[in-house]
């Protein structure tokens, strides 16, 4: 289960344990293949846009759509990348007016037999931090990382 927490005037550290093994759960955050099957959020979203350059200099560009045809999208450039265990990119959201850059920290580490994310969050401000904070923000994630932990533990065989 996914555990978030507001960290200083600026921060939101997450973190969530996965089944898989960190090689996995970082492909799983690189692979554009991949994010387009589980990083959706809610129920009734779906990814109609997924590109994702997980190295320096790179670019990543989502978009989301649901149903009754609310888009969202999110852009970004990446910084660093220490594969399978760091990358640190810049993000922001267009829901449709553009957030604020959000400087994400994601660190994958072994967890037992599986893995352990930390995704640290640095916003420019404690009001966009809280903002960001009441939107809802962890459900999304948490159902979206469910997904994650669904597709890449293995399915036993009868």
């Amino acid at each position: 289960m996914l555990t978030l927490t507001a960290k200083g005037d600026t921060q939101v550290l997450v973190t969530r344990h996965f089944s898989a093994q960190p090689q996995q759960t970082w492909d799983a955050h690189v692979d554009a293949n991949l994010i387009a099957h589980w990083m959706l959020g809610p129920e009734g979203w779906v990814m109609t846009l997924c590109e994702s350059d997980g190295t320096p200099g790179g670019d990543i560009h989502f978009v989301w759509a649901n149903a009754t045809g609310q888009t969202f999208s999110l852009t970004g450039e990446v910084l660093d990348v220490q594969p399978p265990t760091r990358m640190v990119h810049i993000e922001r959201m267009h829901l449709p007016d553009t957030t604020p850059d959000n400087h994400v920290e994601t660190l994958i580490e072994p967890a037992g037999t599986g893995s352990k994310l930390t995704l640290i969050m640095t916003l420019p401000d404690r009001q966009t931090r809280e903002v960001m904070l009441d939107t809802g923000m962890a459900d999304g994630m948490e159902a979206s990382y469910a997904r994650l932990d669904a597709l890449l533990t293995p399915k036993e065989t009868p």
